[in-house]
């Protein structure tokens, strides 16, 4: 990624997702899958590490895709994570508006995700994003059921199925990405674990919004 096209996405307010994908694909698994063994582990095989802090995140530098990876030792396994609530919820501060632009094309923010259903490819995004500021201003949780999506209102709820496998959660996307056109969604490492796309790094899916509609 340039110079110009970082101070631009940390400018529109799309840190954690746009750094991530601007001019590169997007997530852990987007480049490639992860060779067997490498970097991954059961994630039942639970460490005592606590969840890094924002604060701590930021001394880490720019964010860099090629780093990206599952982590070594999971702080919490991703098949217990429950699926959240869909409430309803006010529009968060940040990321939500009405255009931007990320390396030469507008992206236009949904007035409302009311019956929205789509198909195509999702990938995923993992321990170099962590703790780091995600479009809403949320800190990036791999951890949580949450999900980056370009045009969605922040927050959204949305039903994930794998075409593939059938598995299913339900995520809420509080950040912006992935900007590749085969790309429909990033997930978190959580979600991805539970959808089982961990180790091909990307996945058929449908993206359908639950919950109240957000507007």
């Amino acid at each position: 990624m340039n110079t110009g096209a970082r101070a631009l996405a940390l400018w529109l307010g799309l840190s954690a997702g746009a750094c991530r994908v601007v001019g590169y694909p997007s997530g852990a698994g987007s480049v490639a899958p992860t060779p067997a063994g490498a970097g991954q582990q059961d994630p039942s095989d639970v460490s005592v590490e606590p969840v890094r802090p924002p604060s701590e995140a930021a001394d880490r530098g720019a964010p860099d895709f090629r780093r990206d990876r599952p982590p070594e030792k999971p702080a919490v396994d991703p098949l217990t994570v429950p699926d959240p609530v869909p409430v309803a919820e006010p529009r968060a501060p940040y990321g939500n508006m009405p255009e931007y632009e990320v390396s030469g094309r507008t992206y236009r923010t949904l007035d409302d995700s009311d019956g929205y259903v789509e198909e195509g490819t999702a990938s995923w995004y993992g321990e170099e994003f962590h703790g780091r500021r995600t479009s809403s201003g949320e800190p990036y949780d791999m951890y949580a059921m949450s999900a980056a999506h370009r045009t969605l209102p922040l927050p959204t709820y949305l039903e994930v199925t794998n075409l593939d496998t059938g598995q299913s959660v339900v995520v809420r996307v509080n950040d912006r990405g992935p900007f590749h056109d085969d790309r429909l969604i990033d997930v978190s490492y959580a979600a991805a674990v539970r959808l089982g796309m961990i180790a091909a790094g990307t996945a058929r899916v449908r993206i359908r919004a639950v919950g109240p509609p957000a507007r």
